[in-house]
């Protein structure tokens, strides 16, 4: 691992420096399913409540919460393990990563993480896992089949996450405070394109880019704009704003449907989720889970 300085984030394959001050970089989506919940091919929507310490499981047809699974405290980022058999999850306000069995929906272990872990993206061998702690602006490197910390990467100011392009070309970082999303060449590492948000009526300190997703075929992102209560549509290609989407209030993580014909967002402050429907650009229904909802997979 190479030392970054102040305002770089980590490349998630090699653990080096890329760039980005106090920049927030999002785990790409990735599905889970509790074992003989729902019959095969059935589309399942877990949820993290920050403020309940719960996961929320919601039926993503019938859009109706099915299950709410107490886990630790302040739970944030949730990311599925390779075989879709465990549930990786940030619990911030205990200082490590919890594991729950999506067969039996318990925890079975906990994993060392550094203070307040956030967010996290996991390695393409399934076994090393990138967690960002934003207390002390560090990358913890874990070892899941050991259970140890392999390295310690320093970085910029509140560190929240990594994330890539499905292709694995183009990594994105989102920077809430500077009101900017950053288009990196993950080969080259170098910054092609920066996009700044504008809503009319809406102060520039409330447009706080978070969590993105980028469609499998390169051509969209979706951004979330926090308390600004929108999610932009961007033109990946010619890297140009298409329009604003109204969602719930403070809106912070997004997931596709694994079709990607929906997206769901999470809304903090109004305790709900969002479905847009991606192909005609709307929003077409919002679903009621716990308090302060923040993390969202689905399969």
């Amino acid at each position: 691992m190479i030392r970054g300085k102040r305002g770089r984030v980590v490349e998630p394959m090699t653990g080096r420096r890329l760039g980005g001050a106090r920049g927030l970089v999002f785990a790409a989506v990735l599905g889970f399913g509790i074992a003989g919940a729902q019959a095969a091919g059935a589309v399942t929507v877990y949820v993290s409540n920050e403020k309940d310490n719960t996961i929320s499981v919601i039926d993503g047809e019938t859009f109706k919460v099915i299950a709410t699974v107490p886990v630790g405290q302040r739970p944030r980022g949730i990311i599925l393990s390779r075989d879709k058999t465990r549930l990786y999850i940030c619990a911030s306000d205990s200082n490590h990563i919890e594991v729950l069995d999506l067969a039996t929906l318990k925890i079975t272990r906990t994993l060392p993480s550094g203070p307040d872990p956030e967010l996290f993206v996991l390695h393409p061998d399934g076994n090393r896992l990138y967690v960002a702690n934003e207390d002390d602006n560090m990358v913890t490197v874990i070892d899941l089949e050991k259970g140890t910390v392999i390295a310690e990467v320093p970085v910029g100011v509140e560190p929240e996450g990594m994330g890539l392009s499905p292709d694995g070309k183009i990594l994105v970082t989102t920077s809430e405070t500077t009101n900017m999303a950053h288009f990196i060449d993950a080969r080259t590492r170098k910054v092609v394109e920066k996009i700044t948000f504008g809503i009319a009526g809406i102060r520039s300190e409330a447009i706080q880019p978070v969590g993105v997703r980028i469609t499998g075929d390169g051509k969209l992102a979706f951004v979330a704009l926090g308390p600004a209560n929108r999610v932009a549509v961007i033109d990946a290609e010619r890297f140009a704003v298409r329009k604003y989407l109204l969602v719930g209030q403070r809106v912070w993580q997004l997931a596709f449907s694994p079709d990607e014909s929906k997206l769901f967002t999470t809304n903090g402050v109004s305790n709900d989720v969002s479905v847009i429907d991606v192909k005609r650009l709307k929003v077409v229904k919002s679903i009621t889970v716990g308090r302060f909802p923040w993390g969202i997979v689905v399969k």
